[in-house]
């Protein structure tokens, strides 16, 4: 299912228009119009058809369209699917899903996005993205990964699951006491672990501070090392580091090439393993060579 695992998904409020433009040209891989935590609830109904208007009436070039919906335990997620579904129909690619909390709701989420599909005729299934953003979905997140064909991404939302912890947390998601190493690398690790089980991708947490450009990219690049695909963005100046340091970088291309000559080379001597740089050079190497060049190309 997973095509291209995005490296930059990028938030805009459905109710700031004049924010849609700098989002459809942000080079993000992903842009998703948020229902929820950035729309206040009087203006929550508006806000589905000024999602759609943008989704509808702009140029977004290669980027993939997502729209955040209100979590499933509100009274506007059902509506908030169907109208914004009947409304974009082709022009609307992917469905974000914050706070899951268990299996049941991608489940439910797929079965209603399959009978407005049906009812539309869209020829493309919408895609999914969950967001585990408490403690329950976190426990529950091996199922959430493997509960629908349309799932393709699902990412640590650190705000809200800070809360659903308990956890002594700053405006930017940090410890506010010293704390030997990331508070969030359990949480991390285990969303990772499931969505890379499930064969979907993983995106980081947001970054709250977007004038930090050190800090956000120092954050990112704890998280590309780990394994994440990419990280929630809230700010267009936020795109442009994020893509750079989820892309395979010149130096790990170069040496990927290299790998995958001198193995083929082996090989083609009748040589399971062969020397590079003094350094020894299997069938391992030969799978990172693939992956690293697989990801340059955008496949998965």
């Amino acid at each position: 299912m997973l095509i291209r695992p995005p490296r930059s998904v990028l938030a805009t409020p459905a109710t700031k228009e004049w924010m849609f433009g700098k989002a459809a040209a942000s080079g993000a891989d992903v842009v998703f119009l948020d229902l929820e935590d950035a729309v206040v609830p009087a203006a929550k109904e508006d806000a589905r058809d000024e999602a759609v208007e943008a989704l509808t009436g702009r140029d977004w070039g290669n980027t993939e369209r997502a729209v955040r919906i209100n979590g499933l335990d509100t009274p506007w997620a059902h509506d908030d699917i169907i109208e914004t579904v009947t409304g974009a129909r082709e022009a609307m690619d992917t469905l974000i899903v914050p706070k899951v909390t268990a299996a049941r709701d991608v489940w439910w989420v797929d079965v209603l996005l399959t009978q407005v599909e049906k009812k539309l005729g869209l020829a493309e299934r919408i895609r999914v993205q969950a967001v585990i953003e408490t403690v329950e979905g976190l426990i529950n997140v091996e199922a959430i990964a493997k509960a629908s064909p349309r799932l393709t991404a699902i990412s640590f939302g650190a705000g809200d699951y800070s809360l659903s912890q308990g956890a002594r947390v700053g405006a930017n998601l940090e410890s506010t006491i010293p704390y030997p190493g990331d508070i969030w690398q359990y949480a991390r690790s285990k969303i990772l672990v499931a969505a890379r089980a499930a064969g979907v991708a993983a995106i980081d947490s947001a970054y709250p501070d977007y004038r930090d450009h050190a800090g956000f990219e120092q954050a990112a690049q704890r998280a590309a090392v780990l394994g994440f695909s990419g990280k929630l963005v809230i700010h267009p100046s936020q795109v442009i580091i994020a893509n750079r340091v989820f892309s395979p970088s010149k130096k790990e291309i170069d040496l990927a090439r290299r790998h995958l000559a001198s193995v083929e080379q082996g090989e083609a001597a009748g040589q399971g393993a062969v020397s590079l740089d003094g350094v020894l050079v299997d069938a391992f190497h030969l799978r990172w060579a693939r992956q690293i060049l697989a990801r340059v190309s955008g496949a998965s």
